[in-house]
């Protein structure tokens, strides 16, 4: 597929042309991205080497952390660049490519965190049935599954935007290359674009949170039903981090991609893709972490190895 496009670059905006602001903005999301690297880092590393951590929920968690560690890495070294030699230009290409990454990254995203819930689901209403609900067999077609399809996603509105021409402008009012944005500027017809982002969003974003929220409903129901209030904590505290995660992260998505056209405004796009875009990578480890025993105790395992590994270099 070839474009008709005019434009060999665009020129992002960024979050602020103002001098005074682009210094902090661009130490502020260095400190942001060392973070989410070095806390997702950790997260894989403590689950990868503490065997109580080798279950489903955390295998599903490894494959989080990798969609987290993908997605800020789409964007903020660019953003960084940008910031740091004030040279705001992508190519046609590289700005195409970056909205691939971004979908993809986005829709992976959404189905893994319902297929979580559904684990949970499996875990509270079925804990004798749960090691066969979700075998190991089960959780390798789920992981491929929500790659895959991220993937295949992304490739149809790339493709989409692929055909569309560009040639009144190459200003792009964002921080990177996202599809809204892309949308408005192009000067060919997007009725087909803007239906296959309306078809997505009802099978991806609202179908992910149906099942996420189902999943939820059944689980709450079944831990109400628990007569002991030691029980009842026990079981909620397994799903808690997981809920305070899906309700931020669907909430910005389903606003963004379902609000009506006629309150589309850039400027409010580009502080809600940060919500959804560069907060989650750093959010959602320490969410697991803190409010999760079994990753502490894992974490508390790998200081001492590594004290006790230094100990023995010395």
């Amino acid at each position: 597929m070839k474009t008709q496009s005019a434009v060999s670059e665009f020129i992002l905006v960024g979050l602020s042309s103002d001098p005074e602001w682009q210094g902090l903005i661009f130490w502020l999301f260095t400190t942001i991205y060392a973070v989410a690297l070095t806390f997702n880092l950790l997260l894989l590393i403590t689950i990868s080497t503490c065997r109580k951590l080798r279950t489903p929920m955390y295998f599903l968690l490894v494959n989080l952390s990798l969609v987290n560690l993908f997605c800020i890495s789409i964007m903020t070294p660019k953003m960084l660049r940008t910031q740091l030699v004030h040279h705001r230009a992508i190519t046609f290409r590289g700005c195409i490519t970056q909205v691939y990454l971004f979908i993809w990254a986005l829709g992976t995203e959404i189905v893994l965190l319902s297929f979580m819930a559904f684990d949970r689901y499996a875990a509270i209403c079925h804990p004798l049935r749960y090691t066969v609900i979700m075998r190991k067999e089960v959780c390798v077609a789920i992981s491929v599954g929500v790659w895959v399809g991220g993937m295949a996603n992304s490739a149809v509105h790339t493709g989409l935007v692929h055909q569309l021409s560009f040639c009144d402008s190459n200003i792009v009012n964002h921080f990177f290359c996202n599809l809204p944005p892309l949308l408005m500027l192009s000067c060919s017809e997007t009725s087909l674009n803007e239906t296959m982002v309306f078809v997505s969003d009802v099978l991806i974003a609202i179908g992910s949170c149906a099942l996420t929220l189902t999943s939820y409903g059944f689980s709450l129901r079944t831990i109400f039903g628990i007569r002991s209030t030691e029980g009842k904590k026990k079981a909620f505290s397994t799903c808690s981090s997981h809920l305070l995660v899906v309700t931020f992260y669907f909430s910005t998505i389903i606003y963004t991609f379902t609000r009506p056209a006629s309150i589309y405004s850039l400027d409010e796009d580009k502080m809600i893709s940060l919500l959804y875009s560069v907060v989650p990578p750093v959010v959602n480890p320490i969410v697991y972490s803190l409010r999760n025993r079994e990753v502490k105790e894992g974490l508390k395992q790998l200081v001492r190895r590594n004290m006790l590994f230094q100990r023995f270099l010395s």
